[in-house]
This record gives C-alpha cells, sequence and structure tokens, in this order.
C-alpha cells in the first residue's frame, strides 16, 4: 500500500467537474484571485474517517489541480478533548490518502494572541460583551426556530466594564463556566447562529501545544474565519452544516482588520449505507470496547481502512465517483466496495489460502514424493512471473468444497465425482473418515497423473477447480473476517449498539497459506484465490502470521442481511 504523494497529474486525471471547481476556475479566470489557497481544518479529538477523505480529496485535489496550496490546520480549540496522539494520526492518514501540505502546516493555537487582540477589539466597538449567565440559561433565552430570543440582561455592559471582565477571563480569575464572552447581534434573528453566538469560554485545562498559558480558548466559529484569514485561504470549502454558518463567518470578517476576506462554501457530506460517521459514536465504540480501537478494521477511520488493506487509491476512486454535490444524499457502501475490488483486482497478487482445512490423503501418489507446480502470480499481468507449490500425497481443500451427500448442483468434491485442483490434477474422492462424533476428518482420493496441468489427455470435462495446498509446506495462520460493522442499512445513532452486526468478525485460528505468503515481508494485499483479498496484520509475529479480509470477491453479506450492501 503505497504512502507516496500523488503526482498533480495523476490528481489532475483522478478528478471530476464539480460546482466548487468551476468557481475556482471562474475565480483564477476573472483574475479574482492568482493563486488558489485553501486548507483542511480538522480537530484533533479522534481519527479521520472516510467522511473526512472527501473534504481531504477536495481540498488537497484543488489545490494540485489549480495553480495553489491546501494548508493543514488543526482547530485546536478544545484542550479537553484534543490529544497528540490524534494530531499524529491525522497527518498521518492524510499523506496515506496521497496528499501533502509541504510547509503549510498550522494550528489555531497559533493564533491564539491576535484572536484575543481581535476579541478586544470587537468589544470596543460595541460588537461583543461578557455575558454572566449560565450555559444553559444561554440555551433557554436563544429562543427556537419560531420564537425570537431574548436579550441577555448584561448585555447592555459598558465597554469598559466587559474589557476589564474579558481581561480577568483571560487572566484566570473565574471558574469554568463563570462568563462567556458573546457577539452582540441580533436576538431576534432567523439565523439562530446570529444571536449573540459565543466566541470565548472559560476552560482551565492544559493544552498541548500552549500549556497553562491559556485560561479561555475561542469558539470554534470564532477561530475559523479569523484563521482563514490570517493565511489568506481563499475558498473556504465546508460541508451543509456549516452553511447556517456563513454569516456569522463573514459578520466576523467585516468586524474584524483581517488580512484577507476568505469566502465560505458548502458541498454536501458523505453518507454511507451501513456505516456511522458520526465522531460521538465512534468514540463511543472505542471507549465502550465494541471494536478493538480507532484502527479496527471494521471502522470506518482512515487508520482501520488502511490496516484491513483498502488501498488510498480505492477511496480516492471512490471520492471521483460519487462527486461533490449542494444537497445531502446516502451513498450505497456497495460503491465503495466496488471501487476496491476494482483496484485490487488490477493489483493484487495471487496466493493461494486454505481458510478451514480438511485434510486429503492421495492414496496412489508415491508416498514421499513431492513434485512442484508452477502457478501464475497474476492472469492479466504475465510480467509478475510464476512462483512454485510444492504437491504431494497429502494435501488440505477448503473444508466447503466437501459434502458427503451433495444436492444436485453442487459441483465440487464428493463421493465419487472428481474435479480439478488448481494448477495441478484431476483427483477423485474414494473415501470418507470421520470422528467418534459423526464429523468428517480427512479424505482419500486418487489422482490422475496423466491430468498434470488440469487438462485430460481423453479430453473428459470437470466442473470444478478447486484450490488446496500441500499439507507438509504449507504454514499455519490466523484469518480474521471482516463484515460490515453495522447489520441495519441506516443504524440509528442515538442507540446504535443495538444495530451491530454480531458477525462483523469472525477469526480462523486454523487455517493454512503456502510458503510465498509466509516468506513475503510485503504488507501489499493479496487475493487469497477463490476466497477474497486479504493483507498482513499488525499483529503477525515470526511465529503467528495474522491476515486481515480486506474484502470478499463478491457480495455476500447483502445477501445474508437481506438487503443491497
Amino acid at each position: 500500500m503505497t504512502t507516496e504523494p500523488v503526482a498533480a497529474e495523476a490528481v489532475a486525471a483522478e478528478t471530476g467537474r464539480d460546482f466548487i471547481r468551476d468557481i475556482v476556475q471562474a475565480d483564477l479566470a476573472s483574475k479574482t484571485h492568482s493563486h488558489v489557497v485553501t486548507r483542511f481544518p480538522p480537530e484533533p479529538n479522534g481519527y479521520l474517517h472516510i467522511g473526512h477523505a472527501k473534504s481531504i480529496a477536495l481540498n488537497f485535489g484543488i489545490a494540485q489541480e489549480f495553480p495553489g496550496h491546501c494548508n493543514l490546520r488543526f482547530d485546536d480549540t478544545n484542550p479537553t478533548k484534543e490529544e497528540q496522539e490524534y494530531i499524529d494520526s491525522i497527518q498521518a492518514d492524510v499523506r496515506w490518502l496521497g496528499y501533502d501540505w509541504g510547509d503549510n502546516l498550522y494550528f489555531a493555537s497559533d493564533y491564539f494572541e491576535r484572536l484575543y487582540e481581535w476579541a478586544e477589539e470587537l468589544i470596543k466597538q460595541g460588537d461583543a460583551y461578557v455575558d454572566d449567565q449560565s450555559q444553559e440559561e444561554i440555551r433557554l433565552a436563544r429562543g427556537t426556530l419560531t420564537e425570537p430570543g431574548k436579550n441577555s440582561p448584561y448585555r447592555d455592559r459598558s465597554v469598559e466594564e466587559n474589557l476589564d471582565l474579558f481581561r480577568r477571563m483571560k487572566a484566570g480569575e473565574f471558574p469554568n463556566g463563570a462568563r462567556v464572552l458573546r457577539a452582540k447581534i441580533d436576538m431576534a434573528s432567523g439565523n439562530i447562529n446570529m444571536r449573540d453566538p459565543v466566541l470565548y469560554r472559560i476552560l482551565h485545562a492544559h493544552h498541548p501545544r500552549t500549556g497553562d498559558t491559556w485560561s479561555i480558548y475561542p469558539s470554534y466559529d470564532y477561530a475559523h474565519g479569523q484563521s482563514d484569514a490570517i493565511e489568506g485561504v481563499t475558498h473556504s470549502i465546508c460541508t451543509l452544516e456549516f452553511e447556517d454558518h456563513r454569516p456569522l463567518y463573514e459578520w466576523l470578517l467585516d468586524k474584524l482588520p483581517v488580512p484577507s476576506k476568505p469566502r465560505q462554501y458548502e458541498f454536501a457530506r458523505l453518507n454511507l449505507t451501513y456505516t456511522l460517521l458520526s465522531k460521538r459514536v465512534l468514540t463511543q465504540l472505542v471507549r465502550e470496547g465494541h471494536v478493538a480501537g480507532w484502527d479496527d478494521p471494521r471502522m470506518p477511520t482512515i487508520a482501520g481502512l488502511k490496516r484491513r488493506g483498502v488501498p488510498p487509491a480505492a477511496i480516492r476512486e471512490f471520492i471521483k465517483r460519487i462527486g461533490v454535490a449542494k444537497s445531502n444524499s446516502v451513498v450505497d457502501v456497495g460503491m465503495l466496495e466496488f471501487c476496491i475490488r476494482e483496484e485490487l483486482n488490477r493489483t493484487a497478487l495471487r496466493r493461494m489460502a486454505v481458510l478451514r482445512p480438511l485434510k486429503v490423503v492421495i492414496e496412489n501418489y508415491p508416498e514421499g514424493q513431492v513434485e512442484e507446480i508452477e502457478a501464475i502470480n497474476h492472469p492479466d499481468d504475465p510480467a509478475a512471473g510464476t512462483r512454485k507449490i510444492a504437491f504431494g500425497r497429502e494435501l488440505y481443500i477448503e473444508r466447503d468444497d466437501f459434502m458427503e451427500n451433495p444436492p444436485k448442483k453442487f459441483f465440487r468434491l464428493s463421493p465419487g465425482t472428481e474435479v480439478r485442483l488448481r494448477y495441478a490434477y484431476f483427483i477423485k474422492c474414494t473415501g470418507v473418515i470421520k470422528n467418534d462424533a459423526g464429523e468428517v476428518v480427512e479424505l482419500r482420493c486418487t489422482y490422475d497423473p496423466a491430468t498434470k496441468g488440469g487438462n485430460a489427455p481423453d479430453g473428459r470435462k470437470v466442473k470444478a477447480t478447486m484450490h488446496w495446498l500441500p499439507a507438509a509446506q504449507s504454514k499455519p495462520a490466523e484469518i480474521r473476517i471482516y463484515n460490515q460493522l453495522f447489520a441495519a442499512p441506516s443504524p440509528d445513532a442515538g442507540n446504535f449498539a443495538a444495530d451491530l452486526n454480531p458477525q462483523s468478525l469472525e477469526v480462523l485460528t486454523d487455517a493454512r497459506i503456502e510458503p510465498a505468503i509466509a516468506e513475503s515481508n510485503s504488507n501489499e494485499v493479496m487475493q487469497f484465490e477463490r476466497q477474497g483479498y486479504f493483507v498482513r496484520d499488525a499483529d503477525s509475529t515470526s511465529d503467528k502470521m495474522v491476515f486481515n479480509r480486506t474484502i470478499g470477491l463478491r457480495d455476500t453479506f447483502a445477501k445474508e442481511v437481506g438487503g443491497k450492501s
């Protein structure tokens, strides 16, 4: 899985046209801007998910497609929820997706001093005031969509009193929640975001970058636009939930002596079936132990997708296909899976693995004899070459490939039937050995030496070709079969635990893999023939290899849950 940045030409080839790009192109053509500056502004309070990948691809893609650059700016304005772990993971994820910010790495905390000075400017202009009401009182007085809000009893404080109180807030004189700084706009506005929004709150908390320097921290709405202006951002691209915040964004830019005037544009966020992208839900999944961590391969996080073996090129192709729209919609997760399969079918080398082994003894094959069978590494890429697989008297086949009493349309191995072993010979089942519980534990077969390579000289046909592995030379491995984390197409974010899929993970501890897999140190995804695509997991050791299933060769989950996924 490549982690190298994608060249600008590749980005341009991957992108389609959309209304945001049309705006950017028009601004360049009219010379409104000569250089495009976008930004990706994550809050470091969790790991990025695939919804963020859409924003990353849009912002970095535009900056590479047109003359310009994209800033990576961390919105680190809430020290109670932010951690260095999240900052590190976000940078790693953006790079893994194929994008690079160069020298343009910023933090909202870089601007704390200037943001504070501008807040004092608002107070001096009569555009902000210190409010002593509690958070609950402010909420109740804000009104509803049909009823106007009520002015705070502290709204008409003098400039001098507001400055004094705000400076004392900064000095750490008051406890958390005692006071806030609010913009003085219009409590009767039809847009609730304009009803005297909070600009600063008191937070006695240690900040990862500024330590204990600050006792007050700006709100996102206050820090966002001013940070864009400081960095010279030309196109501030947000998801649709920020559309109602745009008037406040513009009000603040108009009121303050900012060095530039960025404009905000909104696009539809990504919503996927069988998936929840709420950061609150993802955090709960981790903290409540429903998953093994932020990088659990069932998680829709970038780290989880990476650990599962999803290639970044597949994510970029998916983002390209869904496009950039102005209205929200839900995308079928099957489109993402299609992009993953399409990419891996093109790039993944083929190998053989038996996930649920059933032993086969070929009784007419000479004891002690071992021969090498040649197998191709990729059917569509001759340059990928071939490899050798040992063939001997004792083999493993997939347990599901045998039935003692098969139905009419079962074409794999059963007593008296003949099948082809991939790259090897025709074999016929002549006997079945069971344990005391009546379970099949071993098959006795014969082989036809004339069918080496998989074809019979007499022209007879068989209806099945099966994968296999040599019993002695194959290696043990643990296989983790991942399915959708949620069983419902539209999981309930308010009660997500009820929609969790109990079959989201199956662990197979006695699988067998061919030596070519075991001997490789590669972390590239491989196709286990007839099984799906698999990648070596970080839990692998020299004594115990572990592989995650990235995705099956076809969608069986949709059939199991009775719907289209």
